[in-house]
């Protein structure tokens, strides 16, 4: 049994990984989190104390970073400021968080000589066109288009560095768009299944032509789980479950699923620079690693969610009305 250290444990994917790893290994885990807005200790709700312990704080606090390093194993570091739409506003916590958090976390790693898996984002490479066969693979140039992806990217370069320059021993993985349990209501896909549980209509950008290459938060955690097991030091791995769908298309399946005629949804304003296409080729991953993915039913995987949101609304109504308003301010 080892001690992982999961940086952003308490936000989306990295609560998902928390309670993967928790429910299939007998690991135990310290999670390090600043509980900004996208963190939220109630997605670690009901895990067993004597696994699974949470810090309130900084990734780019050097002092609090080296004394947790020096109580774990390895570290998965999932802590980053992620919204596209925050990233236009106010590009500044996007810098601080992944460039200089992931500077603070890489030298911890590499004083203490731990194992260290960095989370990234299939957005460092762009987008595609709509007509393009290609998928991203880990020698797509990188072409990050808002400072989220770019700061993204930063944080990708930075840890190759660091594994080149001073022998820190690191993975990176860059996935599709994640979706399952416990994803702020600020994002796509919960952002709709709210709306619809409350009776208001979905919102979809422009005409709804975004193709994203969607994969369920636990086969995130799962692929994560593989590449910290079995992945070379120093390489890259794509992370994808075969996913595309355009938005109109998954607006129009969590309405058909909950219901609703599949036209009872909005047109709003379009996000500027918005990216037109993500797919992710995950052929590596699978052939050198041998992992595959659980959910390869993409309608399936958003029934389970649904029904969570459902089920769940004491985690995410507290935040809803906010969110509503401020996308109501931006015409969207």
């Amino acid at each position: 049994m080892s001690t992982l250290l999961v940086t952003g444990g308490a936000g989306f994917i990295g609560s998902n990984f928390v309670h993967h790893v928790i429910g299939n290994t007998d690991h135990s885990v310290i999670v390090l989190d600043k509980l900004t807005y996208a963190g939220n200790a109630a997605s670690l709700a009901g895990l067993p104390e004597d696994r699974v312990r949470l810090v309130q704080g900084d990734i780019a606090d050097s002092a609090l970073v080296d004394e947790l390093f020096g109580q774990v194993d390895a570290v998965v570091h999932y802590a980053a400021e992620s919204h596209n739409d925050n990233s236009l506003h106010d590009p500044r916590p996007f810098l601080d968080t992944n460039i200089v958090g992931t500077y603070t976390l890489l030298e911890a790693a590499r004083k203490h000589d731990k194992r260290f898996h960095h989370i990234s984002t299939d957005e460092v490479y762009g987008d595609l066109e709509l007509d393009d066969p290609a998928r991203f693979t880990e020698s797509t140039p990188y072409n990050p288009s808002s400072p989220y992806s770019s700061t993204k990217a930063g944080s990708d370069l930075l840890v190759r560095a660091w594994v080149r320059s001073f022998g820190v021993k690191a993975t990176i993985s860059n996935c599709s768009n994640n979706y399952g349990p416990y994803q702020h209501v600020e994002k796509f896909i919960p952002r709709q299944i709210t709306n619809v549980l409350r009776g208001i209509r979905p919102k979809l950008y422009g005409k709804g032509e975004n193709v994203r290459d969607w994969i369920h938060a636990d086969d995130h955690s799962s692929a994560v789980l593989t590449i910290l097991d079995k992945g070379v030091i120093g390489e890259t791995y794509l992370i994808g479950a075969d996913g595309e769908k355009d938005n109109k298309t998954v607006v129009e399946l969590i309405l058909a699923v909950t219901g609703n005629p599949t036209d009872a949804y909005d047109h709003v304003t379009d996000r500027p620079g918005h990216d037109m296409r993500y797919a992710i080729d995950s052929t590596k991953l699978r052939t050198e690693l041998g992992w595959t993915p659980r959910y390869q039913d993409f309608e399936a995987g958003l029934k389970a969610t649904i029904d969570w949101y459902r089920e769940n609304e004491h985690w995410w109504a507290p935040a809803k009305d906010g969110v509503e308003a401020f996308y109501a301010s931006k015409g969207q």
